[in-house]
This record gives structure tokens, sequence and C-alpha cells, in this order.
């Protein structure tokens, strides 16, 4: 076992100790934050560019699950449908998960190997030698633990959002992945919503022309749901609220991001963010607490703000909008909008595209979606609908990624995405903090951002790999 292993296995158990990553901030003192621009300035050489990496092919790609809570089961039953997979292992905390999800599988080809009972099991299990992929739904904490424990183990690590809640842990990230030539895959599944490809579609066609400005969200009023008492284990999801940032970017940053570049051809430069006063938690935490003992330990809790928006500055002059608001009552937006020098598009309220003053009609929009409806809509498009996993877009990222590392192809989302989406919650915390003051962005590329070429949308090389329905 190496050195760097050693370190990361002291890192995990620390964090199911509870002395890191407690949620009341991503920095553990006020001292690392006040040292967080002096990190930043950092120089740093690439050991590797996995940008546009190809792992050898597998033909069979050995699949362990860690967490059977919110987003594992469908992540099992999805994959489970998925040609090429085998679901060698599952692995949750609580017993009564695994023995679900084991039985579920009953009538299908696989008959995983559970662990359970422990906070550390899901090290015996990504110890196996029979595994290449090590997809990872659990709390935010363990995120990275896990990824950077399954890469120095020999395997590829997909990881819920986000990837990482510190800007150490997104080096982490980077240098293991590096290191090792292991991917790590955010599953960014936004990234793979239809209207958002039929944009990105676009833009490599130059519809849109230069994009100069692009906007993303998520705002999805969870306010009850945080405070449920069985949704989250150890309400973890509650208690990440007491931060006060962007503390879920990726779903709306990811796919501007691929729109526009960044990591492959631009990249972000600084940001600036702001955040309102906290209108809904602490009321709620206390209204709940007048009838019910188990929420008194939430009285005295600071809660971010309800409303979060972080703008951002890319090398190239660009600008991005993101925005974070999960207690407000108000409809669900991720704000998917993008500004170019040609034409204009938005998703929500309603999908709209625009070359000028007022919306393109329906029949045009018609000929557009048939135009620019890319390969892997065509390809998989009504099955992922079918199988489900919001919308199809879940279905859509899984197949994706078993595609390509079943075809030898470099993955949609590297490693640099996964620690640069990621990134903007600490810097967000910081900027908010220091009354939004503006703070660089790390390139977690190196400076290879300047030649690593965009993101292949095509299917060129795979779309090879069958859905068992």
């Amino acid at each position: 076992m190496s050195n760097n292993r050693r370190d990361f296995l002291k890192l995990s158990g620390l964090a199911g100790l509870g002395l890191i990553g407690t949620g009341l901030s991503s920095f553990k003192s006020a001292e690392e934050m006040e040292r967080l621009p002096e990190m930043i300035k950092r120089k740093r050489i690439q050991h590797f560019n996995m940008s546009g990496f190809s792992a050898p092919k597998l033909d069979k790609v050995r699949v362990g699950f860690i967490g059977l809570g919110m987003r594992g089961p469908g992540a099992v039953n999805r994959m489970s449908k998925i040609e090429g997979v085998e679901i060698v292992a599952i692995c949750d905390l609580v017993p009564e998960k695994v023995d679900k999800i084991a039985k579920s599988l009953e009538n299908t080809k696989h008959r995983p190997e559970k662990y359970s009972g422990s906070a550390y099991a899901w090290k015996k299990m990504v110890d196996r030698d029979d595994l290449d992929l090590i997809y990872i739904a659990t709390p935010w904490d363990w995120h990275t633990p896990m990824a950077v424990y399954a890469m120095e183990a020999g395997k590829h690590a997909a990881v819920e959002v986000p990837a990482a809640k510190t800007l150490e842990e997104c080096w982490q990230l980077v240098e293991t992945s590096e290191r090792t030539q292991k991917h790590c895959m955010m599953l960014e599944n936004c990234c793979y919503d239809f209207f958002e490809l039929m944009t990105l579609n676009m833009a490599r066609d130059g519809f849109f022309g230069d994009i100069l400005h692009a906007e993303g969200a998520y705002i999805h009023d969870l306010l009850d749901l945080n405070f449920a008492k069985n949704a989250y284990e150890d309400m973890w999801r509650l208690k990440e609220n007491f931060r006060d940032g962007n503390l879920y970017a990726t779903h709306g940053l990811g796919p501007i991001c691929q729109l526009m570049d960044i990591n492959r051809g631009d990249q972000m430069d600084y940001l600036t963010s702001l955040s309102s006063a906290d209108f809904h938690m602490a009321d709620k935490a206390r209204e709940l607490a007048e009838t019910d003992n188990f929420y008194a330990s939430f009285v005295e809790k600071k809660f971010g703000g309800n409303m979060n928006t972080t703008i951002v500055k890319t090398k190239h002059g660009k600008s991005m909008m993101i925005q974070h608001d999960v207690t407000s009552p108000r409809p669900y937006s991720r704000l998917h909008a993008l500004s170019g020098t040609k034409a204009f598009a938005q998703k929500y309220p309603l999908q709209k595209i625009s070359s000028g003053h007022g919306w393109i009609k329906d029949d045009e929009m018609k000929v557009l979606q048939e135009k620019y409806t890319p390969e892997i809509v065509k390809k998989v498009g009504e099955l992922a609908k079918t199988i489900g996993g919001h919308g199809g877009m879940d279905f859509m990222m899984e197949w994706r990624l078993v595609d390509c590392l079943r075809n030898g192809l470099p993955l949609d989302q590297d490693v640099y995405d996964a620690a640069l989406w990621s990134a903007l919650s600490p810097l967000s915390e910081w900027s908010v903090a220091h009354r939004s003051n503006s703070i660089d962005v790390p390139d977690f590329t190196g400076g290879s951002w300047k030649t690593n070429k965009p993101l292949d949308i095509t299917l060129k090389g795979g779309g090879t790999t069958k859905v068992i329905v």
C-alpha cells in the first residue's frame, strides 16, 4: 500500500468520526478560510493530462455501489439494464437497504455480494480485485475520500454531486486521478437533459455565434424534505445548509461549462458571490421544535441565506451566473440560458430560442429540434424516458459512461470538471463571508485548458452498448 493511500485512509477515518467536513462550513476554521486566496495562488505542474484520456477497453464493466439511500437504488436498477454491466457488490451503512436492493435484482442476472453494518464496510468492498468501477451515492462528506480510495485501489470512480466540498479535496481528486490514470467522473446528470444536449449541439454548429454569457441555477423548494426525519441519514442534508454560499452549483453549472468550453479552450478567472439572509430555515426549525424536541438542536443554528447568486468572469472575457435556492416557495428551475452574438436560448419556464427581440415560432422550433437532436438522444433517448431517472437524463448519463468504458473512449466529464464545478461552493462561501469580494478560481488543468480539445458530443467510436429491457 502506498503512503498516499495510507494518508487517504486516515482522511476517510477522520470523516467517519465527524472531525472533518462537519457541515458547519467547507472550512475547518476561520484561519483556513483566510488562507484560501494564498492556496489558490500556488503553482502546480500537471502530472498527466486526464482531459481526453482513454482508459483500456472493458468488455465487461464490473460495478460496486456505495450508498443505497436516495440516489443509489435507482442507479442500481438502471445500470442493471445496460449491456456489459455486472453488478458485483453493493454497500450501505444500513443492512436493510442492502437486502432490499439485493432482492430487487433477483429476477436479473446480477447476484451482488452485500456489504453493510459498518461505517467502513465500503473499504472491504473497494479492495476486491474483481471491480472496475465504484459508483458513489453517499452523503457529501464521503464523496472525495471514497473516490480517492477507489482510484488508489485501481478502480475508476463515478461520484455523485458535488464530488468535493473543499478546495483541498478538489486537488486530491485531480492529483490522484492523474497519478493513477483512473477516471473520476462526477455524475452531473443535467448535462444529459434533452434541451441542454440540443443547445450544446447547436453551439457546436455555431448557431449562437460566440457565447458571451450563460446562466444556470438550482432552484428547488426542499424546505420540508430537508427537515424530514426519514429522508436523509442523520439529517445530513439539512446540516449542509449551515453553510452560506452556492452549496449545490453543479446542476446549473455543468451544462453551461460544456457550452462555453470551460477547461477546454476557456477557463474561469474569478468570481464573486452574494447571499440573501435566511428567511425560512431558522423559522422552520423553531416551528418544529415547539412540538418535537428532535429539532431542538437546530434552533440555535445559523443557516445560509435563501438565495445565493454567484457570477464568474472567464479568461476570455465571458460571464456566467449561477444561483442556488432550496428554501423559497417558487417553481423548480435550473435557469439554463445562454446568450450568444447571434442567438439566445432558455429552458425555464418554457423552452425558447430567439435570434432577435422575439421568440422563434413553434414550427421553426420543431425544425431546429429535428436538426439538432444529438446522436445520443436518437440512440437511447426514448429508452431513457421509459427507464427513467429524472426524465431519462440519469439513464443516458449512465449508458454513456458504460459505453465509453467499453469502447475505450474519453468520458464526457473528467476529473478537472469534477474539481472545478465542485470548487464553486467553497469559493462562493469565501466571497459571501467577505462582503462579496472577488476571489480567483484555481486552474485544475495546470494550463492545459488552452490546448484541451472541446467535448466530442458524437458517438464516434462508440454507441455499441445495448439496453436490456
